[in-house]
Parts: C-alpha cells; structure tokens; sequence
C-alpha cells in the first residue's frame, strides 16, 4: 500500500484568499501542509504565483475548475495550470442552470470527453469531482450520471476526484464507490459532515461527522489514492483554525499508521 500525501483545497480559505492570497499561502504552509488544491487565483498572474509558491514551500498539484472556466477558456486553464506545476485538473462543479434536464447531460457527457481529451494532449490529467447530484441523476437507461461519465470517457482522459462527503449525502456507498473505482481515484477529498434537521449538509473538521474517515483511508490506500485533500465547504470555526485540526487528525490517524 502507497503512502498517501496530503494537501488542502483552498476553497476552504476562499475569504482568506480574497484579503491576501500570499499571507494565506504562507499560513496555510505554517499549519503543516505542504501541498495545495487551488480553486481560482484571484487575479494574481501565473508567474507571481508560482513565485510564491516556491518561495513558501509550497506543490500546487492540482487546481478546481469548474464547467463555465473549462468552456469560456480551456487553454488558458491549461497555461496557468502548467505555469504554476500542476498535474491534475478537476471539472469541480457545474451549475444548476446547466444540469437541467438530461439533454443538458448528454451534452455536458460530449463535452467532458472533448475536454478530457485536450487535457491529456497538454500532457496534464483531467479528473471529475462529484456532488450528489451526478449519482442522484438517471439517464432512460437508468444509469446514473455518474456512472455514465466514467463508462464514457476514456480511463486514461479522465480519472476521479472522489468527494467522500457528497457520496455519503447522495446515500451511495462509499467504501463501495472507492472499490469500484479502484486505479482510477488518484485525488481523494477527506472531509466529514453531519445531517441539519432540513437535510442539508453541515460540512465539518475530520472525525466530528457521519463518515467513517478510518475505513474510508484504508480502502482509499488500497484502492490506489495518491492524494489526501482536506476540504471543508463551510467551516463552524475559523477555516484556519478547522484545517489545522484535520491536518493533526490525520496525522494522528493514518501518518503515524503509516510511518510518515
């Protein structure tokens, strides 16, 4: 079993990123990690930010974009993405307006195909981040969007960013989805959550939550995972303070496991 390395997703430190993205860069590497998942730049040009990123320390491995960025402008993606290091670029979202009805998913399907594609000619690898809407989704067919996605497009185009959290919330199997995927999954997001009284998902710091985060490292090892991204989409404490304590559950949970 590989080690698995851990970094952080930004979009957790988004309103710290806004104010100072090089204060937040050196304070998110003053916590311990290393690593960084980016989710926008927030209009710092690519070469001041590859600057800072070895100045401080810091592997930019991969960088969130979601479905509108990948349409309006691929190539400039591609550009920043490959200026500043990174290797993996996950589809992390797609709006609602344009997910409504399964015609707009069939041309979204095509569309991630083309993209996964071009991706791959630049010598980056695309990858797929979920919600729960992809699994909570049928074609006629009665597949989920998910499992169209990944049946449609190429292993080697398009591998999976898989977000444990909005697996468990869609009420899918998680242990399951990571062994079925087993190869494929190179970016994992650890993350935990609870059910509000409405249903809505209250995203928390590891081990507060719903998710069984130790069954969840173990099958992830096993299945091949080279990433483990801290994400949480609304922190209950400050997001510093939130990431550093799942940084130090992880290490007190799976780096000590592991010899790290």
């Amino acid at each position: 079993m590989q080690r698995m390395e851990i970094g952080v997703q930004l979009y957790t430190v988004r309103d710290e990123m806004e104010k100072d993205v090089e204060g937040t860069l050196r304070k998110v590497k003053s916590l311990g990690f290393d690593a960084v998942e980016f989710a926008g730049y927030f209009n710092v040009p690519a070469e001041q930010m590859r600057a800072w990123l070895d100045e401080i320390g810091l592997k930019a491995f991969s960088t969130h974009v979601d479905l509108t960025r990948l349409r309006n402008d691929l190539q400039g993606e591609i550009a920043y993405a490959k200026a500043i290091g990174v290797k993996y670029i996950p589809c992390s979202y797609i709006q609602p307006e344009d997910r409504q009805n399964l015609e707009d998913w069939k041309g979204i399907v095509t569309f991630l195909k083309e993209t996964a594609e071009e991706v791959s000619r630049h010598g980056l690898q695309f990858c797929y981040h979920n919600h729960e809407f992809e699994f909570e989704t049928k074609f006629e067919d009665g597949k989920s969007v998910y499992e169209t996605l990944f049946e449609t497009i190429n292993e080697n185009d398009m591998k999976i960013e898989l977000d444990v959290c909005w697996v468990q919330f869609a009420k899918e199997d998680t242990i399951a989805c990571i062994e079925r995927y087993a190869g494929r999954i190179p970016l994992l997001h650890a993350k935990d959550f609870k059910r509000a009284e409405d249903n809505s998902m209250i995203t928390l710091q590891l081990s507060q939550g719903e998710v069984d985060l130790p069954a969840v490292l173990e099958a992830a090892g096993k299945a091949g995972v080279e990433w483990l991204i801290v994400e949480q989409d609304f922190c209950q404490n400050p997001p510093f303070e939130s990431i550093e304590a799942s940084l130090n559950w992880l290490k007190n949970n799976y780096l000590t496991k592991v010899g790290a």
